[in-house]
């Protein structure tokens, strides 16, 4: 009885609990950092989604002839970057929403240290993925509202403010969502070198 009793001692003052401990909310957070990836994925997705815009736009065709007004649609799906940019936040919402189910399932398990390598390895394929659909879609709405004189594109921001207005928080959103995966990348990569330099 004793000797089990300093047994029990002895595992509480060499540290195995206190890297347990440390494990448990490694795994908390990056639950965390999921769901928050999760919730901001699928609303980038939604607020460039339904994004569009009708605006009476004044068209002269010619200096003698009077203006003639037309109704301009502003629309999503009508820029490639901004489909990709819908395409990427949908591709990362969904493997968030698997990389819970795949955490909580190997919390009731045995946690498997491919399936974090795998898990780790598709994060950061989600980072590179969402961080170059953001830049596709930076580009284009910077062009949006700036316009390009040398190639003769004028803005038209100031003409479809609402579309742009939106089109910026949904690639704000995208962005804070791969923060999101990078931090959740940084925390894999430091248990595992715990694991690592434990072994050894």
């Amino acid at each position: 009885m004793e000797s089990e009793s300093n047994n029990k001692v002895s595992n509480g003052l060499d540290g195995s609990t206190g890297a347990e401990s440390m494990a448990r909310r490694g795994n908390t957070c990056e639950l965390i950092l999921r769901v928050v990836a999760l919730a901001l994925t699928v609303a980038a997705a939604i607020v460039l989604g339904v994004d569009k815009q009708t605006k009476v736009v004044p068209i002269q065709i010619a200096p003698t002839l009077p203006t003639v007004n037309i109704a301009a649609q502003a629309k999503w799906h009508y820029l490639s970057a901004l489909v990709y940019a819908v395409v990427a936040n949908i591709i990362a919402s969904i493997y968030a929403a698997i990389s819970i189910v795949i955490m909580l399932g190997s919390r009731k398990g045995k946690s498997s240290t491919r399936l974090g390598q795998m898990v780790g390895v598709a994060d950061l394929l989600m980072v590179g993925l969402l961080f170059s659909a953001n830049g596709a879609a930076l580009a284009i709405g910077l062009m949006g509202y700036k316009g390009n004189s040398h190639v003769r594109w004028n803005k038209v921001c100031n003409v479809f403010d609402k579309f742009c207005d939106q089109v910026a928080v949904s690639i704000l959103l995208s962005l804070l969502a791969a923060l999101a995966f990078t931090a959740s990348v940084a925390i894999t990569l430091l248990k595992f070198q715990k694991r690592f330099a434990s072994k050894s």
